[in-house]
């Protein structure tokens, strides 16, 4: 099969650190750890797995940030290389292994990507606090290798597929995937829905998790598929207040608005604007820029990541207020937390999906999701804004990397 794989190394990090900021050609070209390979078409480990081909792989804020070194290296352990990447998958089931209930060949699925207790294939008595209290992604094993062998020998480490040398990615022809991983996508679903289904589970966890408030005023920072998701997870999970998104270009104002949003701003003097219209009130200290007081938001999603969203989030809040983290924020320097304790501020990082209880339910996200997708009239396929074939992977990442200037919101790669 043909898949895009990457292969961490000190030296290409050293090279992509230095040099990445200057040419594409450095973290997706020749010199890069990244490329189009043939290999292998995996082959089932067990009776409890499934073989699949790919109908569309997403190119995820993240994959940009880790191949571009731009991300921090802590969670590297934690995977295994060389990888073929892509956690945002959507495929078509080829083959089931003996034990494999609930789905059959022909089907469209969602891969929830993560790499469990129980995709390790250790026994239920035996899977690790997380995984048994459904929240798989914090599983305490991705540093271990697994139960079940993989050609010949125990599973790699890793957290999720994607970055795991032995279980492949969306960017690829074919992959496998444990039963526990596999969703059913109702027929109702066109393809470019459907591939949303991750980033749009990762929206849905973040909301469920907040337990936001019907009325509760809200902030989304952020222009890309996950902060958008965020909107329209608030809006399909009933929120009735103030939404007011953070966006930067005309085309995602567009988008935030159709999703839900009552106010759209852009930062700086807009954005500010609507933190005054809060009530709150703006105080200029001897050195830095403005603090407030009164007024603000009660819950901000910060999808962003970086020192001026986070900064922003803080300023913004309102006293008591919850900032949730849903940009992959890594080391960010220089970032005053005085307002964290000064107006008792709870900051809370959301990583993927795993159980929800919902509506009287114990559902995985991707089943909320469907649910949501159902009743909603939104028209969340126009997020797909690109789609390249596999032969062409270089210019969907520059795609992705440079969002501002092709105007890409999510990138698909399709075999």
């Amino acid at each position: 099969m043909k898949a895009v794989t990457f292969t961490f190394s000190i030296p290409r990090y050293l090279l992509g650190s230095a040099l990445g900021g200057v040419s594409d050609a450095v973290v997706f070209g020749g010199p890069s750890a990244i490329s189009l390979s043939r290999l292998p078409d995996p082959e089932l480990p067990g009776d409890r797995w499934v073989s699949l081909e790919v109908i569309a792989g997403g190119i995820c804020g993240t994959d940009i940030g880790n191949l571009v070194y731009s991300a921090s290296p802590i969670l590297e352990p934690f995977a295994s290389f060389p990888a073929v990447m892509g956690h945002e998958i959507l495929a078509r089931v080829v083959d089931v292994g003996s034990a494999v209930s609930g789905v059959s060949p022909g089907q469209r699925v969602a891969v929830d990507p993560i790499v469990s207790c129980a995709v390790r294939e250790y026994p239920e008595s035996e899977w690790c606090p997380p995984c048994a209290g459904g929240y798989p992604a914090a599983c305490a094993r991705s540093g271990e290798s697994g139960a079940v062998h993989v050609g010949g020998r125990p599973l790699a480490r890793g957290i999720t597929i994607g970055y795991h040398s032995d279980l492949p990615g969306g960017w690829g022809e074919r992959l496998i995937a444990h039963e526990s991983q596999i969703h059913a996508v109702p027929e109702s679903l066109d393809d470019k829905t459907a591939s949303l289904t991750e980033p749009l589970a990762v929206a849905t966890h973040a909301v469920l998790r907040s337990r936001v408030g019907p009325k509760e005023r809200v902030l989304v920072l952020g222009s890309g598929s996950i902060a958008l998701s965020t909107i329209w997870a608030l809006r399909a999970l009933g929120h009735e207040g103030d939404l007011v998104a953070q966006v930067k270009r005309p085309n995602e104002v567009e988008f935030a608005r159709h999703l839900g949003a009552s106010a759209v701003v852009t930062p700086g003097a807009a954005a500010r604007e609507a933190l005054l219209g809060t009530g709150a009130r703006a105080y200029k200290p001897p050195v830095g820029p403005e603090v407030y007081a009164g007024g603000g938001f009660s819950l901000i999603f910060d999808c962003v990541g970086n020192r001026s969203s986070l900064d922003q989030s803080l300023r913004f809040a309102s006293p008591r207020g919850r900032v949730v983290m849903l940009g992959c924020a890594a080391v960010v320097r220089r970032l005053d937390l005085t307002l964290v304790w000064a107006h008792e501020l709870a900051v809370q990082g959301s990583l993927g999906y795993g159980r929800e209880q919902w509506d009287g339910e114990s559902l995985h996200t991707f089943e909320v999701v469907f649910r949501l997708l159902a009743g909603s009239g939104a028209r969340i396929a126009d997020l797909v804004t690109h789609t390249y074939p596999l032969t062409q992977y270089r210019t969907a990442l520059s795609t992705a990397r440079h969002h501002r200037k092709s105007g890409a919101i999510k990138v698909l790669l399709t075999p």
